[in-house]
């Protein structure tokens, strides 16, 4: 089974590793980092970089496609033609398209949300509504063969998730185990409609300085 991760400069590498920590204990996956070309991928937080190995060119063709998501770095991607286009081509082809956090942005703007419904960052998650698609604050939510998680962390959900259709509840329940996955926050701040609103200004106040920070780097790839 073949799973392609498509990275991207500035994207959120939890967003991408974290879902493979997971999808990697599938039987019989092949996992290939994939990206426009080959040049090193430097993370949002500008202090990580991953070689892809492959370009969009060497892969037309896979059974699983992940989107992961980003601060600002899907603004680049969702006026990319070329990357468009080849998310379209794989997805035509796959049997499960999933995205994590502004990942759906980036399905949506390939047109492939459109009447959907689908969930994307707290933050960000009203973008959805530009591409036609239905933006519903879950955190994993499945259309079709189409699954779209919200930030961050639930893309570990979501490929757990994943791995349970694929190869059934005890396989999902060892992959949760393989990675310790057995979260106790020492707050209940975590979901966007129950955390308080001084929080919620605090992480906008965050989530801008770093997008801020970010478009500098961004901006000189």
């Amino acid at each position: 089974m073949k799973i392609a991760i498509f990275i991207y400069q500035g994207v959120t590498m939890l967003d991408a590793i974290g879902p493979y920590e997971v999808l990697r204990n599938l039987k019989d996956s092949e996992i290939l980092f994939v990206a426009k070309d080959k040049e090193p991928i430097v993370a949002d937080s500008t202090f990580i970089e991953i070689n892809p190995k492959y370009s969009i060119e060497e892969v037309p063709e896979v059974d699983i496609l992940l989107i992961p998501g980003s601060t600002v770095g899907y603004l680049k991607i969702i006026k990319d033609e070329e990357v468009l286009n080849w998310i379209r081509q794989i997805h035509s082809k796959t049997s499960k398209t999933v995205s994590v956090c502004t990942g759906s942005i980036i399905l949506a703007a390939a047109g492939i949300l459109k009447g959907l419904k689908a969930t994307s960052h707290w933050k960000t998650i009203d973008v959805l509504k530009n591409y036609e698609a239905i933006p519903t604050r879950e955190r994993v939510i499945e259309e079709g063969k189409i699954i779209t998680a919200a930030g961050v962390s639930a893309g570990i959900d979501m490929a757990i998730y994943l791995t349970n259709q694929l190869e059934g509840e005890t396989a999902a329940k060892a992959a949760q185990l393989a990675i310790e996955y057995d979260p106790k926050p020492i707050f209940n701040s975590g979901n966007f409609q129950i955390a308080e609103k001084e929080v919620i200004q605090e992480a906008e106040k965050r989530l801008m300085e770093g997008a801020q920070r970010e478009l500098s780097f961004i901006n000189t790839q």
